[in-house]
This record gives structure tokens, C-alpha cells and sequence, in this order.
């Protein structure tokens, strides 16, 4: 049983406001795995006045100064490698091969990213007889999801940081253990104090106060579209600047080629990996309706072959976060086949032999149109929905016929028609063979949010913009 009773405020470990706490449950066998110090206004108060506090001397920080403090994070985030992995494992469910390889792998990409962005960066820049500078925004407020949680973490902390700035990260209840080891790792690399602070607890509790605190200069959400929506209004009276990445209902555009059995496979595989809880989830797939029976027998083919169980064994997939979660799966799976689409594997209840834990069935629906429920909302599950398309022109529109437009993939091995089809797709992210840059701007259109994170776009938005006119002689 893990016990964490305090937050990390002000370079030390502190006793909350009030002595409260919430349960974590371990998602695999529906028991309590620890127990969390649950925060409250008067603990972000005292979090923002300390990064307040430290900002002024870690924004004037020399960048070499900057640099050393991020690889000595670097250094301690690798020593708590399989920390880490065991805490995701045990918080969200996330199988041992995943959590101590692609999810922790993440956290340490998007590091050294940043640094490379930090080490080549230039503040300054003179345009005629203007300097153009960029500054640290300020005070930054963190609030991050359950499903990637250590991808989340470090994609806010690391260029708020590099670029200056103070946080106050506030991780998802969820997912509360790796985020408090984060918390260790920052104070044994010496990041100074009040620089990064550490308050758990819920949204109502700890994210509203973060999101409307005067003093707190930028928010950066990821999570649901409904969550974003409450948290932009809650910054809305401080003018405060607020960056998001939500929802998605993401397509991927199958072309007629030869290859279309060998990439309906891949993409079952990729869609199903950390148990499709992914926001740029592929989960609306198109393909050419002459192949429909094609792309039907790969589907089923890749998915009966995943493998689900015990996260902390040698499987594919493991349970799902929450009950919570799980119930909104196995409706949207019944409501898949109440309205019409073919089941095609997988459906409602757990796997065979699972008797506990919230574990679901992968799952795929073919025959979809885009007017169902399971092609319009998003399930955050192993669920794939496959839909048909007459021609590329029908496949982009049905592609873009959605309130959400984070992400995008074109599988096909010719690359002149792989490329057309994706820059007419309306999407922030948009792969073509599922390519993978940490350097490329990650973020949506509409609904999905505003702003980007990676690479150099993600490390200015914790950048102020401030125009020095007639600072050159003419």
C-alpha cells in the first residue's frame, strides 16, 4: 500500500492545508493501492506563491545553468526507470512491457528533445532597428490526464522549465504515483526551489483554484473537451493565457494497395496499444468499400491475437483505468450494435476468464457509418470502428466530418498519393505510415484544443513575445 501524504512546495516536502486523502485504485484487481494527500485552494495558494517567488532569479538563470539543471533530471529520471514503470502498472493498469519501455521512454524523448530546443534556442532577434526577444511567461499551471501519464508530465514540465518558467503541476488523480516520483526525481537533480511544486487532488478541488489563481500566468490542460471547456472559463476572468489538448475522434485512411491487409493489422495493433485510452487514438477506420472484406479478416485476425490479463505479466493489453471508465466502454460497445454496425470481434463483458479487474474485450466494429454513436464520440478504449468509402474524395470528407481534429494517419505505399490525401485531412497531427517525430508540433483543431506541445512550437508557448522598438540605430 503506497501512502503519500505530502506535496512538494517550495523545494520541501509539506503537510497539506487539510488532512485529507483519496484512494487510488489498482484498475487490475479492483483494490485500493494507495492512499494520496488530497489538496485544496489553500495548498495552490501556497504552491503559486512559491513559484511566484522563485521565477524572477530561475527566469534570469543563464541557459548553461538551465541545461545542467535538465540533465541532472535526466540523469535521476533514468536511475528511477523501474520506479516509474511499476508505479504506471500499478496506478493505471499499464501492461509491465509498456510501462517500462514506450511510457517511461517517453518522458526521457521529450527531454532530451528539450534540449536540443534550449541548447540551439535564440531569445533574441533584431528586425531592422527592432529587437525581438522572448521571455518566460511566467507562473505556469499543469494539469495532466491518467493515460500517458508520464508523456503528459514531462511534455508540459520540461520546456516550462527550459524555457524559464515556474510550475505548479497538479497530475490526474488516477494516476498519482508517478507523478509524485516525478516529484522525487526533480528534487534530487536540485531544480531550485519554488521552481516546481507538486499538489495532488482532484479537478473541483485543485485544478478550478489552479486554473482561475491570479497569480498563475498560462494553463496547460490535457484531458476532455468537457473538462477544458470548464477550465478555459475558470481562466477566462484572469486574461491568463490557456493551451489544451483534448479529445479526438481520430480517422486513418487506408489506401487500395497491396499492402491493405498488412496495415488494417498494424493499425488494430497500434489502436489497441495502453488499451486504445489514447487521445490520438486511430479509432475511425476508412477503407476502400470494395475491400471491406479484407480489411474485416485482418482486423479480426490482428485482434484475436492480443493478448489480455495480468498487466503485470508478459500481455498486450491490461485493464482499463476505472469502473467508471469501463462501464462507458460497454455501453458504447452495446450501442454499437444496437445501431447496426457488424460486430465483427470482441463486444460487451470481459474477456474469457477474467472475473475481476476492469479489463474489455478488444474490439471491432465494421460496416460503421459516420452517423453512429461509436463513429462521432469518443470510447477511449480497445474499440475500432471501420467504415467504407467509394473514392479518396468520400474518404477525406468522411475523414473531416467530425467536431474534433487532433489527429490523422494515411497508411499506403504510394507516397505522392499518401501525401495528397493528408494535407487535405483537418487535423493537427497527421501521419503519413504512422511516422514518429518528437520534434513536430503535437495538438488539434476545433474541439481538440488549442496551442501544440513538442519540439520548438511546444517550448514557445511558454514564451512571451516583447518587441524593443528603436533599440538598433537607424
Amino acid at each position: 500500500m503506497r501512502e503519500y501524504s505530502k506535496f512538494y512546495i517550495g523545494g520541501k516536502w509539506t503537510d497539506p492545508a487539510a488532512a485529507q486523502t483519496f484512494d487510488v485504485v489498482n484498475p487490475a484487481t479492483e483494490e485500493i493501492a494507495g492512499r494520496v494527500a488530497r489538496g485544496s485552494a489553500a495548498d495552490v495558494d501556497l504552491a503559486v506563491a512559491a513559484a511566484r517567488q522563485a521565477f524572477p532569479a530561475w527566469a534570469a538563470t543563464p541557459v548553461v545553468d538551465r541545461l545542467a539543471v535538465l540533465r541532472a533530471i535526466g540523469a535521476e529520471y533514468d536511475r528511477r526507470r523501474g520506479d516509474l514503470a511499476a508505479a504506471l502498472t500499478e496506478e493505471m493498469g499499464a501492461p509491465a512491457a509498456l510501462a517500462g519501455g514506450f511510457q517511461v521512454d517517453l518522458g526521457a524523448g521529450h527531454l532530451a528533445t528539450v534540449l536540443e530546443v534550449l541548447e540551439n534556442y535564440s531569445f533574441e532577434q533584431p528586425r531592422g532597428a527592432t529587437l525581438i526577444v522572448k521571455e518566460p511567461i511566467g507562473v505556469c499551471g499543469l494539469i495532466t490526464p491518467w493515460n500517458w501519464p508520464l508523456n503528459q508530465i514531462a511534455v508540459k514540465v520540461f520546456p516550462a522549465l527550459a524555457a524559464g518558467c515556474a510550475v505548479v503541476l497538479k497530475p490526474s488523480e488516477q494516476s498519482p504515483f508517478s507523478g509524485q516520483i516525478f516529484a522525487e526525481i526533480l528534487d534530487a537533480a536540485g531544480v531550485p526551489a519554488g521552481v516546481f511544486n507538486l499538489v495532488q487532488g482532484d479537478g473541483p478541488s485543485v485544478g478550478a483554484p489552479l486554473s482561475a489563481h491570479p497569480g498563475v500566468d498560462l494553463i496547460s490542460f490535457t484531458g476532455s473537451t468537457r473538462a477544458g471547456i470548464e477550465i478555459a472559463r475558470s481562466a477566462a476572468p484572469t486574461v491568463k493565457r490557456v493551451t489544451q489538448e483534448l479529445g479526438g475522434k481520430s480517422p486513418n485512411i487506408v489506401l487500395d494497395d497491396a499492402r491493405l491487409a498488412a496495415n488494417v493489422g498494424s493499425a488494430v495493433a497500434t489502436l489497441m496499444n495502453n488499451s486504445g485510452q489514447t487521445c490520438s487514438a486511430l479509432s475511425r477506420m476508412l477503407v476502400p468499400r470494395t475491400r471491406m472484406d479484407d480489411a474485416v479478416a485482418a482486423a479480426r485476425d490482428a485482434a484475436s491475437q492480443l493478448s489480455v490479463g495480468d498487466p503485470t505479466g508478459d500481455v498486450a493489453l491490461g485493464p482499463v483505468v476505472s469502473g467508471a471508465q469501463f462501464d462507458k466502454i460497454q455501453a458504447l460497445i452495446q450501442k454499437g450494435i444496437d445501431e447496426g454496425a457488424t460486430l465483427v470481434t470482441g463486444g460487451t463483458g470481459r474477456p474469457e476468464g477474467l472475473t475481476k479487474g476492469y479489463y474489455v474485450k478488444p474490439t471491432v466494429f465494421a460496416n460503421v457509418t459516420n452517423d453512429m454513436t461509436i463513429a462521432r464520440e469518443e470510447i477511449f478504449g480497445p474499440v475500432l470502428t471501420i467504415l467504407g468509402y467509394d473514392d479518396l474524395d468520400q474518404a477525406v470528407e468522411i475523414a473531416n466530418d467530425t467536431e474534433y481534429g487532433l489527429a490523422a494517419n494515411v497508411a499506403g505505399a504510394d507516397l505522392d498519393q499518401a501525401r495528397a490525401v493528408a494535407r487535405r485531412i483537418s487535423a493537427g497531427w497527421v501521419t503519413v505510415n504512422d511516422a514518429f517525430d518528437f520534434r513536430a508540433p503535437f495538438g488539434g483543431y476545433r474541439k481538440s484544443g488549442n496551442g501544440r506541445e513538442w519540439g520548438q512550437d511546444g517550448f514557445e508557448e511558454y514564451l512571451e513575445t516583447k518587441a524593443i522598438l528603436g533599440y538598433a540605430a537607424e
